[in-house]
């Protein structure tokens, strides 16, 4: 099967084309160009290189968040025109997940660390079943001290990954019980690589859509939300 991934949930965007189980090619990039810029030039360089065509993709998938408010939006719209320009089914893959699969066959749990501002984090709790990923806790928005608790009441040792490590890291040391580690920088980000790796899997288990019915999965409100919100409770008032 052949799947075009593409990611553009956060600092990094990236592009790669799996080809029955093997990743033809892939190209990532971490700049200061905004995801707008780049991520249709990377699809068109991941195609060529990977030696195909448009054509021969039978699925795309994109990560749906959570994520950059503004990344999310350009790489499902990206995505979602695609697959309709095709005629192809979407696969849309929960961005936490995608990025514990940079950490395949770790013997221990994984936990990825977005950096979801205001002090919190969008994570979720993960382990490896030989290289099946196993959901122990879903992907969510909660304070760091909140997954950090999760983790050392489980006992196990973690590796931790994801934009949130540099953020995050002098209070994980503070407070993390357990044996833990970091992942190296080559593991740490989203790619496109893990989002296409888990598409083939949802896909098989029936688990994609048409273009018009993915919507991103943001996990909570934008600051532009909770600043109206702010308003019209002040209005209220």
């Amino acid at each position: 099967m052949n799947i075009l991934a593409i990611d553009a949930s956060g600092l990094a965007a990236s592009a790669a084309v799996l080809s029955d189980e093997v990743i033809k090619a892939e190209f990532c990039v971490c700049n200061k160009l905004t995801h707008s810029e780049t991520l249709m030039p990377m699809i068109d360089q991941v195609i060529n290189a990977s030696g195909m065509s448009l054509k021969e993709i039978e699925a795309f998938a994109v990560t749906a968040g959570p994520g950059s408010f503004t990344g999310l939006r350009i790489g499902v719209a990206t995505a979602k025109g695609l697959s309709e320009a095709m005629e192809k089914p979407l696969i849309g893959v929960p961005t936490v997940e995608s990025i514990a699969q940079n950490m395949a066959g770790f013997d221990g749990i994984v936990v990825p660390l977005m950096d979801a501002r205001r002090g919190e984090t969008y994570t979720g709790i993960y382990v490896f079943k030989g290289d099946e990923l196993e959901v122990l806790r879903e992907q969510c928005a909660v304070p760091l001290e909140e997954i950090i608790n999760d983790v050392n009441d489980r006992g196990q040792r973690v590796v931790f990954l994801g934009d949130g490590v540099r953020v995050f890291r002098e209070r994980i040391d503070k407070i993390c019980t357990v044996p833990y580690y970091y992942a190296p920088a080559d593991h740490r980000l989203q790619r496109a690589a893990g989002v296409a790796i888990l598409a083939q899997k949802y896909y098989l288990e029936g688990r994609f859509t048409d273009a018009a019915d993915l919507v991103p999965v943001y996990l909570r409100k934008s600051q532009a939300e909770r600043e109206r919100d702010n308003i019209r409770a002040h209005a209220d008032a």
